[in-house]
This record gives C-alpha cells, structure tokens and sequence, in this order.
C-alpha cells in the first residue's frame, strides 16, 4: 500500500453545535436536547478524514488569535497533520453554527473569519508542498479568487484537483475545466444543474447517471455524486457513469458525511486504489461517520474502515 501524500487547502471552523427533535422553520423557536463545540471546517475535516486513513497530510489555511484557533491548531496536530501551512491572523477564527434534528438531518450557517483571509498570494509561498503533492484537497469556504488560483497552479503542475463545491456558487468555466474530481452533493449539484431536466422539486436528484453526464459537460475532467444513503455515481470525461452503492446505517449526525467522503476518497487515489474503489472505501468512511456526533469526532481510522467493510 502506497502512503501518499494530500495537500488540504481550505477552511478551519469551530462547530457551534445545537440538537433540537427538528430543524426551526423561519421564523420558529424549538427547544434544544443539547449543545457542544467541535473543531470542524471543511478544510480542517477533510484534512483529518485522510490523516486517520494514514496518509501524510498537510493542511494550508488561516486561523485567528483566539481561544478557538488555539483549540483547532491543537486538533491538527494530535492527527499528526502538517501544519506549517496554517498561519494565525488577527481577528476571530471561522465559525460554524449548525442545528442537527433528531434524524441526524442538519443546517449549516459559516462565518468565514480568519478563513478569508487566505488570498491567492498567500498560495505562492506554498507552490513548491503543492507541486510535490499527489493529490489536492479544496472546498468553497474560502475565498473563490483563491480556489480559481489553485485550480491554474495545479493544472500548470499535473497534480489533481479534487474540489468540493460546498457551499454551492457560481464558478467560472476555467477554473472547473482544472478539477480533477468535482464532488457535489445532491444539493449543491441541483444548484449546478438546474434546468437540466436531471431534477425535481426539492433539489432531488431523479437520474444520477444522467446528472453525471450533465455535470461533466460543464468541463470538470471527473466527477463524484455524493447522493447519502443512495451511494454515489461517478465518471471521467469519455465513461459511462457507474454507481457505488450505499452502506445502510442508522443516521445520528450527517454533518461531517460529505467531507468524510472526501477526505477518504483522496486518500484512496494517492494509496493506489481505482477511482470506483475509491469512491467505495469513500462510502464507507462517511457511513460511518453519520452514526457518531460531530464533525471530527466522527472521522473513521482505517483499521474501523477496513472491518467496516469486510462486514459488508
């Protein structure tokens, strides 16, 4: 098994967390069953998803001088990731208010802080950790002018982009044309797709398959459809797409599912796996993360992963 090694260029949050029986409509007031704090980020849970699957991971991002950046600076450094990418700037860290119902279903709100703060000049003093990466991890929480930057850095060095477009905006065609992996969700993909014919109301994704295709066409190279408990379906440029069944858990907490997911599937690129493989051992990771609360907290190691799926 090849170790590898991923370059994560993203967000680092600390998840304010509330349980409630149900998500509050606009407007409402429910009472909680309960309250904590979690380090979290897209960035930050993806980079920890890969590290505990044992690859070598570095993480490049911006944290605040606060107790809440001092907290998630430990955090990085307890799963043994590289962190001389990560700065301390002044003002707050990112924060992430998420309401988590009784199925485990959630809402997100992310007040960027610190993250922000990570502009494309940032990036120049990292190209040469970038250029010797196998694979590069990104997501939407921090600023677009500097993911479009990573996307032309990596495509100028023939490393792999894997982009995780969360939260959903518009991106330009350029910079799509220069990801590697795109790994929408269903949400961000009916974004993506609407008016396509490939969804219904509610975001519902009715043909994964021809989603796929769809999303191709906008110029990424390969892409990921992370569907939860209906699995993923994935293809290159030039494939058919090809379903990867989901594992059947009970959910408690979905929050961390996504970056679970990618976090494990680029640590299954750099190990040497195929990209279905992948996407499986990617499966696995986030099924287990549903039945566990929290974001980090939730994240597989490998040996888990592994017996996950000699039992399934």
């Amino acid at each position: 098994m090849k170790s590898g090694s991923v370059v994560v260029i993203g967000s680092l949050n600390i998840d304010l967390v509330a349980h409630a029986e149900r998500i509050p409509a606009a407007g409402e007031t429910v009472r909680g069953t309960g309250f904590a704090t979690y380090a979290g980020g897209k960035g930050a849970n993806q980079a920890v998803a890969a590290a505990r699957l044992g690859v070598s991971v570095r993480m490049i991002g911006r944290l605040g001088e606060d107790d809440f950046g001092s907290r998630l600076y430990e955090q990085l450094g307890v799963d043994r990731i590289d962190t001389s990418g990560v700065l301390r700037v002044a003002g707050p860290t990112g924060t992430a208010v998420i309401t988590v119902s009784a199925q485990g279903e959630n809402t997100i709100v992310v007040i960027p802080g610190a993250n922000g703060t990570l502009t494309p000049e940032a990036l120049e003093a990292h190209r040469d950790v970038i250029a010797a990466a196998e694979v590069v991890l990104a997501q939407l929480e921090i600023p677009l002018e500097t993911v479009a930057c990573l996307a032309e850095m990596c495509a100028e060095m023939g490393v792999p982009l894997v982009l995780d477009p969360a939260p959903a905006q518009a991106l330009p065609e350029a910079l799509l044309r220069r990801v590697a992996w795109f790994t929408p969700n269903e949400t961000e993909a009916a974004f993506y797709l609407s008016g396509s014919g490939a969804i219904a109301g509610g975001n519902s994704i009715t043909d994964p398959a021809q989603a796929v295709r769809r999303l191709l066409a906008l110029g990424p190279q390969g892409v990921v459809l992370k569907l939860g408990e209906r699995g993923a379906w994935l293809a290159r440029q030039g494939e058919e797409p090809r379903e990867v069944e989901a594992f059947s858990v009970k959910a408690v907490d979905t929050t961390a599912a996504g970056d679970a997911f990618n976090g494990a599937f680029a640590a299954g690129l750099v190990q040497g796996m195929p990209p279905v493989e992948a996407a499986r051992f990617a499966g696995a990771a986030a099924a287990i993360s549903v039945t566990r609360v929290g974001a980090q907290p939730s994240l597989a190691l490998r040996d888990e992963v592994e017996r996950f799926l000699l039992k399934s």
